[in-house]
């Protein structure tokens, strides 16, 4: 009985799993079945908006930017150098490194002790020239008054021939005194030709005289010459520089001794690409005189100069590119040979372009534009030139239309867009910052104690300082000078 007992039970559970799980099926094919007869519904999706900032595309006249970095150097600088060779026995105070002199001024001399005894000598050999000169001219009068003489003498021995040979013809004279008077004749005319003689030594001696006055001469102003090279002089107005140079020091000849430098007559040179060159062409393939900007960065202030381009380097140059291109500066007094610059040269001006930020421009050269219904639309344009963060373009119908400044990835055309109004700083180029009172004074007290700094570099980095808002890069560099 208990073993039948069991065997029911166990039957009976097994009978209520099996029924739970036929209907367990049951139920899931009737979901399953119920779904899919169940129509789809789509649900209804709302079409993004982008907010996006613009800008107003105007055409004007704009007078492109070229940048380049440039060292500054001087248009006159001469080498001093000893033209002779002995000891510095005098010395000026000036020649010094950055020493100012001016144009003529004595800066040092050799020892001329040589030089003027060589003068002495020369001076000696010119009188003795001189008096040779005297001696043959007085030699050569002499010999002209005896050969007159000589010659008076062969004419009146010419006449007594003649008349003895009248007195012969005549038959009161004889034939002895005939030959007699003739031998008279010969001995005068043979003492004529030696007085023509003597003349021509005359002459020939005061020709020599004259010669050797003229070396005599040139001698002299050779030793002259000389003793003026013992004697150094500024050529011009302007600086000293790589000083050598001691009192008591032997030096030799043309040995350089310092460099002077026209700290006046500046001009900075600049190597730009060729394309860039190209633009500061005019028609006929001349270099344009472009106005230029040298700009120094001096603790956190730019000092400026102007100046216009004159001329460029004649070859480019081994392993160099581009072309090197020269501006004379009009005045730079805070500037001096070998600082390095940048230099901005305004290009010829462009008629009808537009200015837009730089990531307004598409890699595939395009601008996005509102359309209608504040949709973008893609504008083909020229990019002319490139100014740092900004671009020059022209393109057919970008006048007057609203352009996107900051172009992402997810815009394109067709998005709708939702343009936000510009705030009126936005166009800064410059970015300010507002200092702590203890910042403010950090900086000042810096820049009030620092021995490097010009005073007019001071006055108006305080001058900044004093201000509410101060140019942040200003404040970036000078806190790390300082360290901070």
């Amino acid at each position: 009985m208990r073993f039948l007992r069991q065997g029911l039970t166990g039957l009976f559970l097994l009978s209520l799993t099996l029924g739970l799980l036929a209907y367990a099926g049951q139920t899931i094919m009737s979901a399953i079945e119920e779904r899919l007869s169940r129509e789809t519904r789509v649900p209804e999706r709302r079409e993004r908006v982008f907010a996006v900032r613009t800008t107003l595309a105007t055409e004007a006249t704009i007078t492109p930017e070229l940048t380049a970095f440039g060292q500054i150097q001087s248009r006159r600088t001469l080498e001093i150098r000893a033209q002779a060779t002995g000891t510095i026995t005098e010395l000026s105070p000036d020649f010094i490194e950055g020493g100012q002199v001016r144009a003529g001024q004595f800066l040092a001399r050799i020892d001329p002790a040589d030089a003027q005894s060589a003068l002495d000598r020369a001076r000696t050999d010119l009188m003795d020239a001189r008096a040779e000169e005297r001696e043959a001219a007085r030699a050569l009068t002499l010999a002209q008054d005896e050969l007159a003489a000589r010659r008076d003498q062969a004419a009146l021995q010419e006449r007594a021939l003649a008349r003895q040979r009248d007195l012969e013809s005549r038959g009161v004279g004889t034939l002895t005194a005939v030959e007699t008077a003739e031998y008279n004749v010969v001995q005068a005319r043979q003492a004529v030709l030696a007085g023509r003689q003597a003349l021509a030594q005359a002459e020939a001696r005061v020709d020599q005289a004259a010669t050797a006055a003229a070396r005599a001469k040139l001698a002299l102003s050779e030793a002259e010459r000389r003793l003026a090279e013992t004697r150094i002089n500024a050529g011009f107005s302007g600086t000293l520089s790589d000083v050598t140079l001691v009192a008591g020091r032997l030096v030799s000849a043309n040995e350089q001794l310092a460099r002077l430098v026209d700290g006046t007559a500046l001009e900075v040179a600049f190597r730009v690409s060729t394309p860039q060159y190209a633009r500061l062409l005019d028609d006929s393939g001349a270099l344009l005189p472009a106005p230029v900007t040298a700009t120094l960065d001096a603790f956190g202030l730019d000092l400026t100069a102007t100046g216009t381009v004159t001329r460029q380097s004649a070859a480019v140059g081994e392993g160099q590119t581009g072309r090197l291109i020269f501006a004379t500066l009009d005045s730079a007094p805070a500037m001096k040979p070998g600082d390095f610059v940048t230099v901005t040269v305004e290009e010829p001006r462009l008629e009808r372009v537009v200015h837009l930020p730089a990531d307004a421009l598409g890699p595939d050269g395009t601008v996005l534009v509102l359309d209608t219904g504040d949709r973008l639309e893609a504008l083909p344009v020229n990019v002319l030139r490139r100014q740092g963060n900004d671009v020059l373009v022209r393109g057919e119908g970008l006048s007057g239309r609203a352009v996107v400044r900051d172009r992402t990835p997810v815009l394109g055309p067709g998005i709708k867009v939702r343009p936000l109004p510009t705030a009126p700083d936005e166009e800064t180029d410059e970015e300010t910052v507002t200092l702590t009172p203890d910042r403010r004074a950090r900086l000042v007290a810096y820049v009030e104690s620092s021995p490097d700094m010009p005073d007019a570099v001071k006055q108006r980095l305080l001058a900044q300082l004093g201000q509410p808002q101060v140019p942040a890069q200003m404040v970036e560099r000078l806190e790390r000078r300082i360290g901070g």
